[in-house]
């Protein structure tokens, strides 16, 4: 780990403006993403500034009926609301579905939404990757490609977002409140919080220099039936190679967003259009113009039967 300077602040209008004065910084409050990657020097910051001292650990009620989520609350508090587990059960669900007790103990809202791909390549120094060093190739491509991307990927990265909560969040079309290093705030909806890679896979969200998450909103419940499946290669502590987050409500209508396909949660809306048809209706328009390799096929299928499960499960109530 490289040497770096270190800073607590008192505001998140603070927090933002000492950003832009120390280029290159990073927030810092739960740190189970970053230091991970400042220890293999993937990340190196020469400046960690500490939010955890803000006061945005609360969730509140909105006067619509929503919540709002403090960006420091953390994965085991938010997955244990009673107000999150009675009306947004997919989110509680997909929070207890990723990580261990101990990292969602640490882990905060904000930093869930913004860790970076487990692309085993990513992580290994040793091989090119347009993320770590833009212009310098994806080793995935023509690699080993059993958890990568087969929809909205490029073909300068293949890389997968690896967020349960994230999933849940985008169903929900949550929305992303910020402050900006001027001390203006702005509302990003979760759809435009994430970009695919296009040439510019470094470039992960739509944040500015600088710019702090400072709470999630979740707009009022929706009711219906709440479901989130993750398959993968162990029951624990393992990244999704598909999940799927579906509310179905009782005339068969409602919405299903996809995790480990994609390099953001994946959602078409228009697919849900076809729900009441079925999985495969679903799957294959959600998952139109897919690009596959002969490790990560298998993809396809398993959305189709992890979807056409979730269905079921739906209807049982």
């Amino acid at each position: 780990m490289r040497a770096f300077t270190y800073q607590r602040v008192q505001s998140p209008a603070e927090a933002a403006a000492a950003a832009q004065r120390a280029p290159g910084s990073r927030f810092i409050a739960g740190g189970t993403n970053l230091l991970d990657l400042m220890k293999l020097e993937i990340e190196t910051p020469a400046h960690l500034i500490d939010v955890n001292g803000l006061a945005l650990d609360q969730i509140e009620v909105l006067p619509d009926g929503g919540l709002r989520v403090g960006a420091l609350v953390r994965n085991t508090d938010l997955a244990s609301d009673e107000r999150v587990r009675r009306d947004y059960g997919v989110l509680a669900r997909a929070l207890l579905a990723g990580a261990s007790m101990q990292l969602r103990n640490r882990a905060t809202t904000a930093g869930n939404l913004l860790q970076r791909t487990r692309c085993p390549y990513f992580y290994d120094t040793n091989q090119p990757c347009n993320k770590r060093q833009p212009g310098s190739g994806c080793s995935a491509i023509g690699g080993y490609t059993r958890h990568h991307a087969v929809v909205g990927g490029s073909d300068a990265c293949i890389a997968t977002h690896p967020s349960d909560m994230a999933v849940a969040m985008r169903l929900l079309d949550a929305e992303v409140e910020t402050v900006k290093p001027d001390g203006s705030a702005r509302t990003i909806p979760i759809v435009s919080l994430h970009r695919l890679p296009g040439n510019t896979p470094h470039i992960e969200t739509a944040l500015e220099a600088g710019e702090l998450i400072t709470s999630v909103k979740l707009p009022r419940p929706l009711g219906g039936k709440h479901v989130y499946r993750k398959v993968r290669d162990r029951a624990s502590y393992a990244f999704a190679l598909v999940s799927v987050a579906a509310i179905v409500q009782p005339d068969g209508s409602g919405r299903v967003a996809l995790g480990g396909v994609a390099h953001k949660p994946w959602r078409i809306e228009a697919a849900e259009q076809n729900l009441a048809r079925g999985a495969g209706p679903v799957a294959e328009q959600m998952l139109a113009g897919a690009r596959t390799t002969p490790d990560n096929a298998f993809k396809i299928q398993l959305v189709q039967r992890t979807l056409a499960s979730v269905l079921a499960e739906a209807k049982k109530g």
